[in-house]
Parts: C-alpha cells; sequence; structure tokens
C-alpha cells in the first residue's frame, strides 16, 4: 500500500485551499444575485396575489403565502341506451368501477404542486384510467376529465325477453368532458373559495354564469350484438352559483350550467349498420357543483362534488345519456 507524507499531503492541498479562496468570492456573488432573484420574484407574486379586482366586504385573500392540502378523490361514470328495435323497446344500463385517490398538494400564492397515488391501482384492482384537471378562478374555470375505462358492469333488457347481466369487458369507452364557466359577479362571489381555497367568501353572493361544454366519446360495446360510437357534442348555455356564508367558519356552494348542444356529430353502427341518431331536441350537457367548507383558524376541511349529465338522441330510435361524478373530502392548512 502506497503512504503519503505529511508534506505531501501539505503540498496538495493548498493548490486546494488557494482555488477555494478565489472562487468563494464569486460563488457569494451568484448566491446574493440568486437571493435577489428570489425577492423580486415573491415580489411580483405578492402584488399580483394581494391585487385582485374583488369586494373586499365579500371575499378577501388568505393572509398567509403558504397552503398544505391533503385530499381524497373518488370518481365514477355511467352510461344509458335506450332505443327501440323492430317495435321493442331495449335498455342497457352499466357503470365503470370507482376510481378512489389520495393526493397531497402544497401552494405558494396560487400556483400549486400536487402529488396523488391510487392505492387500488398499486394493487391490480383497477386498470382503468382517468385524468382530472381542475382550474378555478374568480372570473373563468374549467373542468378537464379524460377516462378510459373497460370495467363497465350492468345489465341490458329487451322487450319480451330476460334481463342480461353483462360480465365486465363488454364495453370499452373513452370519454373526454370538457365544462368551462364565466361568472359575471366575480368580484363578490367566489368560485375558487368553495373548490380551491384561494380566497375567503365573507358574506353571502351569487352569479349567474356562461358556460361552455365539450363531450366527445368512443365506444364498443360487443355482447349478442355489437354497438360502436363515435360521438362529439358542444354545447352553449348559462345558470347561475351561489355562495351561502352562514356563518364566518361556514361556505355552502351550489351551481348548475345547463348547455344546450349546438353541434353535434355522431356515427353509430349496431351490427355493422348505421343507426340515425339525428338531433332531438332538447339535446343536454348539463354541469352540477357542489362545496361545504368549514374553516378552523388556519386549517380548513370540506368536501365538494362535480356532477355532469348528457343526454342526446330520441328513446323511440336511440338515445345515450351519460353520467360523470367526482367526489373530494379535503383537509388542509395555512402558514
Amino acid at each position: 500500500m502506497r503512504h503519503f507524507h505529511q508534506d505531501t499531503i501539505v503540498l496538495l492541498a493548498k493548490p486546494l485551499l488557494l482555488g477555494v479562496l478565489l472562487l468563494w468570492p464569486t460563488v457569494n456573488i451568484h448566491a446574493q444575485k440568486y437571493k435577489e432573484f428570489l425577492h423580486w420574484a415573491d415580489s411580483i407574486l405578492s402584488i399580483r396575489y394581494q391585487k385582485a379586482d374583488i369586494d373586499t366586504n365579500y371575499i378577501v385573500r388568505p393572509k398567509t403565502k403558504w397552503t398544505v392540502k391533503g385530499k381524497l378523490n373518488l370518481s365514477g361514470a355511467r352510461l344509458r341506451v335506450v332505443g327501440m328495435e323492430d317495435d321493442h323497446r331495449f335498455m342497457s344500463d352499466m357503470s365503470a368501477d370507482y376510481k378512489s385517490t389520495i393526493s397531497a398538494g402544497v401552494s405558494y400564492m396560487g400556483i400549486s404542486l400536487n402529488m396523488a397515488l391510487n392505492p387500488a391501482k398499486m394493487m391490480g384492482r383497477y386498470n382503468d384510467y382517468e385524468l382530472n384537471i381542475n382550474s378555478y378562478g374568480k372570473k373563468m374555470g374549467f373542468d378537464f376529465i379524460y377516462q378510459n375505462a373497460h370495467n363497465f358492469k350492468g345489465w341490458h333488457d329487451y322487450e319480451g325477453n330476460e334481463r342480461i347481466y353483462l360480465s365486465p369487458n363488454v364495453l370499452k369507452l373513452e370519454t373526454l368532458n370538457i365544462n368551462a364557466y364565466y361568472a359575471f359577479n366575480h368580484r363578490r362571489f367566489s368560485y375558487p373559495a368553495a373548490f380551491a381555497q384561494s380566497y375567503i367568501q365573507k358574506r353571502s353572493a351569487g352569479s349567474f354564469l356562461l358556460a361552455v361544454s365539450e363531450q366527445g366519446q368512443t365506444g364498443t360495446f360487443d355482447d349478442d350484438y355489437s354497438i360502436k360510437f363515435k360521438m362529439t357534442n358542444i354545447g352553449i348555455g348559462a345558470g347561475y352559483g351561489y355562495n351561502y356564508v352562514p356563518h364566518r367558519r361556514w361556505l355552502l356552494h351550489l351551481s348548475a350550467l345547463p348547455t344546450f348542444i349546438v353541434y353535434s356529430n355522431t356515427s353509430v353502427r349496431l351490427d355493422g349498420d348505421k343507426v340515425p341518431l339525428d338531433y332531438h331536441f332538447p339535446e343536454v350537457i348539463i354541469t352540477g357543483r357542489g362545496a361545504i367548507v368549514r374553516q378552523i383558524g388556519n386549517m380548513f376541511a370540506g368536501l365538494t362534488m362535480v356532477y355532469t349529465f348528457t343526454s342526446i338522441g330520441d328513446e323511440h330510435v336511440l338515445s345515450v345519456q351519460n353520467n360523470k361524478w367526482r367526489m373530494r373530502a379535503f383537509f388542509g392548512f395555512r402558514l
């Protein structure tokens, strides 16, 4: 084994020490510039965060900058098909496996970072895929929901025959829902107070809402007969939302946004034959939202719900109805 003499170690250490001493002012300058940049960015964010066009008698920003939140999410989907074939009514009713996730997030003056886990998927009990992106601003906001589900269960009735119970994997369905709103009374009524807790609603207020909805679906149903369909529907409408504050620590929210379909592009085939699915008034996409929020000092807890219902077609020929919902229980605190 080779041994180093003490003089050799000192000889090697001298240039290293000299290099550190020479670089130290440069490192110190960069660290100072980094601190100045962080201070500048924090100032810009603070001005943007606090300079909101709101009536502070009704809505205020939290006094703190940091928010930490944990969430338990549960969602589901249901499809109902009703129609006539050879003067006999048929009906299919199917529901996808529930999806449950646990998520945690941290927010700094409205900028958020979230992570989610699906315990059932980790254990191999959930094989579908779902993506939820939600943005709730004081003026505008949206829900973006994509689902690719194969594990539908349900039943099928054909007039004059016994009910048939359907096994999983009979229906494969991809669905995209986008629901957006614009709040007219955004200075006094706050969607994010109910759903994001980035504002606090001090007094009760409501607002008329403009709404735009879109639903796209591609599905295949294979059993005794085969149905393949592809649909794109866009709706425009208006609704109303209300934040009720019975006590300074409580907030109750309800809103409904019905939209009437103004554009529809649909292709349906039954056992290879094209089935007409002409426009039949009223065809609608309805989005409902609800929330309960409880404030406890710098802590808060609550429950939110988003529900989307879509109905297209004519039950005397062929009608397709969709139900998509998500519930979220949450607990958080502000720092």
